[in-house]
Formats: structure tokens, sequence, C-alpha cells
């Protein structure tokens, strides 16, 4: 397992960690990877990284849907970036093959921040651990 650190600079912002988690597990032997966020206010995702306007969009959704004016009842004021965490999730399954991520042609892993900016931890996590003459 390996905690990798993640900074963010703005109070929402997706950061694409698809070659930070790549350079990761190149040298797992494992048939899967566990990509987690251990936040409340944060979380992570796969979708397209071709296109930055994907992510865009999908930030513009999840304002629309979670506004900051409704009566929410959490002290702290971020209660937006709770329910924001939740609708993305706070985890993500990628196989692996030969030590290399089994994604989408245009399949990218982001960090969702929802409550920045902070440093925060993303945890990658071996699954599934195969002998190394394994098939």
């Amino acid at each position: 397992m390996k905690q990798l650190s993640i900074r963010t600079d703005r109070q929402e912002e997706f950061v694409d960690v698809t070659a930070l988690v790549a350079e990761t597990v190149r040298e797992w032997s494992s048939s899967a990877v566990l990509v987690y966020v251990p936040h409340t206010t944060a979380g992570v995702f796969i979708n397209e990284h071709a296109d930055p306007d994907v992510a865009r969009d999908i930030a513009s959704t999840l304002r629309h849907m979670v506004p900051e004016g409704l009566p929410y009842r959490h002290g702290e004021g971020n209660s937006p970036a709770h329910v924001k965490a939740v609708l993305v999730g706070n985890s993500q399954m990628i196989p692996l093959e030969n030590g290399r991520l089994g994604l989408g042609t245009w399949q990218g892993i982001f960090f969702a921040e929802f409550d920045g900016p902070r440093r925060r931890t993303l945890i990658v996590a071996p699954l599934a651990e195969l002998p190394r003459d394994a098939p």
C-alpha cells in the first residue's frame, strides 16, 4: 500500500492523478488496484481526461445538484462538500495487467477536491496479489 500526497489549490478542483497512480503500480504483480480517498469532503472518479471540458461539465453539474444556499444543518459550513463527496464516491478499483492500469483509451483517474485548498492523501493498494510466475 502506498499513501500519495495530493495538494489542491482551490475550493473545488479535479486533479488528474492517472500518471501518478500508473507510476506507483508499474512494478506491482496484483490483478487489481484500489484507489481510495480517506476524506469526507473529497473523492475519486474515473472519466474522460482527454478533453478538460468533461471535468468542467462534471463540476458544473455537481454545483447545480448541490447548491451552496440550501439550509444545511452541519455547523462547519462545508455541507455541500460532504454531499458532493458522497455522490462522487471515495474509491475506485482498477484492473492491472503486468503493472499497467486497465483503463479505457480515454479514461483517467481524478482526485476530486470539494473543500480545499488542502493537502490530501490518496491511498493506492494492491488487491489479489498474484505470484510472479502466474499467467
